[in-house]
């Protein structure tokens, strides 16, 4: 179950794999996002000693929220992954000029997991490109549900 997605990432980057992590959140985190307050949009994961964070994650408060507890909504997240997996995406980031953008937050039993991406930027072109490939999905459809039967004839 999708909890936040990232739909900004698709457009401004070429997906090239994508790696499913686990994040440590504290306990007013859990329950803010159960609540779906989530925003991925600014988020970017970082490579700091061999461990990846994500960064620009907004997990907004709720007003419920206790007392003793101080929230902060862009607290930086440790993300969690098997030693060689964090390797492998250190070496890709590093040698081949890729980047890694969170892509969605969802549930995977009772955790909250983060799917990231290696991506590389987009150009203006091809920006354009997927603009128009949206635009005409669109009235496809809008042409589709507006086409009339051709076995309804009036009589």
């Amino acid at each position: 179950m999708s909890i936040a997605e990232n739909r900004r990432a698709r457009y401004e980057y070429h997906i090239e794999e994508q790696f499913e992590a686990g994040m440590v959140l504290e306990g007013w985190e859990v329950k803010a996002v159960r609540a779906g307050q989530v925003q991925l949009t600014d988020g970017h994961v970082m490579i700091r000693n061999g461990e990846l964070f994500l960064i620009g994650c907004r997990i907004n408060p709720l007003r419920t929220a206790s007392t003793h507890v101080n929230p902060l909504a862009d607290r930086t997240k440790k993300l969690l992954m098997k030693k060689d997996e964090i390797r492998r995406l250190i070496g890709k980031v590093e040698q081949k000029g890729f980047t890694m953008v969170p892509l969605n937050l969802h549930f995977k039993g009772s955790h909250i997991k983060c799917d990231i991406a290696l991506a590389k930027g987009k150009d203006k072109a091809d920006k354009r490109e997927t603009e128009k490939k949206r635009d005409w999905e669109r009235e496809k459809g809008r042409l589709m549900r507006h086409a009339v039967p051709a076995n309804s004839s009036k009589d």
